[in-house]
């Protein structure tokens, strides 16, 4: 679609720069400096102009995008709707909220579309944040604290006039207010705010509103959330675009309302009684641009319905400007017109099996997080507790758990899934496994009822065999982790009178006839089988009635199963791979280590990503916060096909644990 856009100031070549690839094109620049525009639309190849109606009249462009200063959006905004275009304007839609409102009823009586800025709702952190609210972490939100320290203008703006004319409530405020009014609707009313006149004095050129303003603000459907709004205090202060929600449950932190990029520790979340873990990126998603938000609304009008919800909420937001205004001056609290602006927050992710397709060929899988989290308490020759970094893993963001009844410590995830501030059922996929004692059907269906009880919930999301082959039964499993060393391993790994392992016979095809019953009780989703040889596979394959949906196996550079993966991938079966980082040596490599310093990772999250990059959901069970972020924000990380070759070359045929 043909755009016109109107100002070529120093936020015209930000747009400018995401139209390349954007389904929209430039026809025209109009700017009362000619100058500007000329240098604008020679980079573009379209035509310059110093008079708006003289554009309108002369470029064949449905929409308008308005990027002149603050005081003159309005009037900007309304000839282009009179010219029947639709417009997408710069924040503040207006200054005044009547206005504003009418140009709402303008562009709706006209059934054009109608946007405003700020877009970073949909940004990348603010996507994510939304998403771990829409996840019900926080329970019911109460209390918030947002901020939007603007800075000294004078200092790092080359035309600050305009700033300085508005005040920091309709250029730094919008950020924070467009983002909660997304997430929680419209502010119902501003309940007190104050506002101040501090500016150095050495500084010739100062605000002609007030330079500092702190208002709370009750919202209609949300939390109550006091605001801070400067350009007094710098924008390099602790404290840029902040946002800290409290509620019932937890507490979620965002780095910046307005970031348009992303990193691992933008969001942070903290469940009530733990510290702030950093909630990282999980799959790949790239940088918000400033033309992505017009894009969307040229889409709206393609597809034959214009959008004006920005322009609803670019409305209520010059009200609450406004209410804020009105408060500091004769005192709150101010009710707030709405505007019709409602919510719009991100889908609570959902995590079940599903059809999908894991690398965008081959059949139909089910829909996997990018990267697990392995629970076995089994670490460097010894059993550790794992309570703490299994609940650390859930506040960073991992969605899929790795159980097994061997791990001895499915009650411990059951009482975290069961916490507050834990994450609901349908947003968690659990993998169980039954172990090789328990191949027979009356031991395997106990065995699986016995986990879901310790887990408290209904079904697995898929409940596998955690070997093909069997063991003798010697007792049952439950919580393992409570007895001794000793007794632990006699249970387990049983042995005959010779020493050697005490063996059932129970064949595989039974083993996984038995695993059916599962399945045909409702105890499990899908099901799954773990360490298996290609050809064994087949075997399940060829025997059962109902296929595997998941395949886990040791999985790693010396050991990475490709033709097994592929296999999988063409059938629709997911691949897990456990231990992908223990090997020893792996980490040490130096194609690894290359690599790592290529991209800024570390060769462990090169490991991690080389798994996500295959469509390969890999499950460390790190123990250290650290790490744990690392490797789930690793799997927002493709590799090249060249790297992914240098890595594979590490194979070993010889590998063995």
């Amino acid at each position: 679609m043909n755009c016109l856009f109107v100002g070529a100031g120093s936020i015209a070549p930000e747009y400018a720069a995401g139209l390349s690839g954007s389904s929209l094109s430039l026809a025209g620049v109009v700017d009362l400096d000619e100058e500007r525009a000329a240098s604008l639309a020679a980079d573009h190849s379209c035509p310059s102009f110093t008079d708006l109606e003289t554009a309108l009249e002369r470029v064949d462009a449905p929409l308008v995008v308005n990027l002149t200063s603050h005081a003159a959006h309005a009037p900007v905004t309304r000839t282009a709707l009179e010219a029947d275009r639709h417009v997408y304007s710069q924040k503040p839609l207006a200054l005044d909220a009547a206005e504003a409102g009418d140009l709402v009823a303008l562009a709706r009586d006209r059934g054009l579309a109608l946007g405003c800025a700020p877009g970073t709702p949909r940004a990348p952190s603010q996507r994510r944040a939304g998403r771990l609210l829409a996840d019900g972490r926080l329970g019911p939100v109460g209390l918030g604290y947002a901020h939007a320290h603007v800075g000294r203008v004078t200092d790092w703006h080359d035309r600050p006039d305009s700033f300085l004319e508005i005040g920091p409530l309709y250029d730094g405020a919008v950020y924070p207010l467009a983002l909660l009014v997304s997430w929680f609707g419209p502010v119902d009313r501003v309940r007190v705010a104050d506002a101040l006149d501090v500016w150095p004095e050495r500084e010739e050129r100062r605000p002609s509103t007030p330079s500092h303003v702190e208002a709370t603000l009750a919202f209609a459907a949300g939390p109550t959330v006091r605001l801070t709004a400067s350009f007094y205090a710098p924008h390099r202060s602790r404290e840029f675009y902040g946002l800290e929600l409290h509620g019932d449950d937890g507490s979620l932190y965002l780095k910046g309302t307005g970031a348009m990029d992303d990193d691992r520790d933008a969001v942070r979340f903290g469940r009530v009684g733990r510290e702030y873990v950093s909630a990282p990126p999980a799959s790949p998603e790239g940088p918000y641009e400033y033309v992505d938000a017009v894009e969307r609304l040229a889409a709206s009008v393609e597809a034959g319905s214009p959008s004006r919800a920005g322009g609803r909420r670019g409305a209520h937001v010059v009200a609450v400007c406004n209410a804020i205004e009105a408060a500091a001056e004769g005192g709150g609290p101010v009710a707030v017109d709405d505007h019709g602006a409602t919510a719009d927050p991100p889908a609570a992710p959902v995590v079940r099996p599903e059809a999908t397709t894991p690398d965008g060929s081959g059949a139909a899988a089910i829909r996997l997080p990018a990267v697990g989290f392995g629970c076995s308490r089994y670490r460097d020759g010894e059993y550790v507790e794992r309570a703490d970094s299994i609940a650390t893993a859930l506040d960073a963001g991992y969605r899929l758990l790795d159980s097994a009844e061997l791990y001895g410590n499915e009650h411990r995830i059951g009482e975290l899934l069961a916490a507050p501030g834990a994450p609901d059922r349908e947003r968690v996929f659990l993998l169980g496994k039954a172990w090789r004692t328990n191949h027979r059907r009356e031991n395997l269906l106990a065995a699986c009822a016995g986990s879901r009880e310790e887990l408290g919930i209904d079904a697995f999301d898929c409940y596998a065999l955690h070997w093909p082959s069997a063991l003798e039964h010697r007792g049952e499993l439950t919580r393992l982790a409570e007895k001794p060393v000793e007794r632990q391993e006699a249970l387990t790994f049983p042995e005959g009178a010779d020493g050697e392992p005490a063996t059932a016979d129970v064949s595989l095809a039974t083993a996984w006839e038995n695993l059916e019953a599962v399945h045909d009780r409702g105890w499990a989703r899908t099901l799954g089988i773990c360490n298996v040889s290609r050809a064994q596979l087949e075997a399940v394959l060829e025997a059962g009635e109902v296929d595997p949906a998941l395949v886990q196996v040791e999985r790693h550079p010396y050991h990475p199963r490709n033709g097994l993966v592929e296999f999988c991938h063409e059938r629709g079966i997911r691949v897990v791979a456990h231990s992908p980082l223990s090997a020893p040596g792996l980490l040490d490599e130096p194609v690894l280590g290359e690599i790592a310093a290529d991209r800024g990772l570390s060769p462990a999250e090169v490991v991690v990503a080389w798994n996500a990059s295959r469509g390969v959901v890999p499950i460390p069970s790190s123990t250290s916060e650290p790490h744990v972020v690392a490797n789930l924000a690793a799997g927002s990380v493709r590799l090249t096909a060249d790297e992914i070759a240098r890595i594979d070359a590490l194979r070993d045929p010889d590998f063995e644990r």
